[in-house]
């Protein structure tokens, strides 16, 4: 009887360890598959509102001390990154016209480093600004970010954005991504 209860328990107690094991997750692959997704939600989000001219979200997508640096001309913070888009609205907001302009980004590359993370992605451009309102490729570069989680969010605490359509905005010939 003794043998019986002890095989019982051994069969209760290796059940046991096995759900537990089932149930335990890998957290550093969860953990890097939610800061990637997070992460590209962040650079999405960026990219409808400067298409759209949302400034407040363009400007929720950065630090509170970010820094946007387009080669030759940055800033830094939030208000100063508003003023900046402001000051562009002419290349940036269509709302007065039919022309749209649509940003996309493609072969994203990220690194995370607990909570800090690192970014490079092509980004390119259409629009149809012209007058037979026909989609046209007009620009394209690449960006080298650095974010940062605050309170569970992904913000960009620096995004450089090279140009290979302006000259001296080009990017380095260097492979970008490490």
């Amino acid at each position: 009887m003794k043998k019986f209860n002890l095989l019982i328990i051994t069969a209760i107690a290796l059940s046991l360890m096995f759900i537990i094991a089932c149930n335990q997750k890998d957290t550093k692959t969860v953990s890097y598959a939610e800061d990637r997704a997070q992460i590209e939600d962040l650079q999405a989000r960026y990219l409808f509102a400067l298409d759209f001219f949302d400034l407040d979200t363009y400007v929720s997508t950065f630090t509170e001390d970010g820094e946007l640096d387009i080669v030759e001309y940055k800033v830094k913070g939030r208000d100063a990154i508003r003023k900046a888009i402001e000051e562009s609205r002419a290349v940036f907001d269509h709302s007065a016209s039919t022309a749209t302009g649509r940003h996309n980004i493609t072969n994203i590359v990220i690194k995370v480093e607990g909570e800090k993370a690192y970014g490079r992605s092509y980004w390119f451009h259409y629009s149809n600004d012209n007058p037979e309102k026909k989609a046209v490729f007009d620009g394209y570069g690449h960006y080298e970010d650095e974010m940062v989680k605050v309170n569970g969010q992904w913000l960009f605490s620096k995004r450089v954005i090279y140009n290979e359509g302006v000259e001296k905005w080009m990017g380095p010939t260097k492979n970008p991504a490490w």
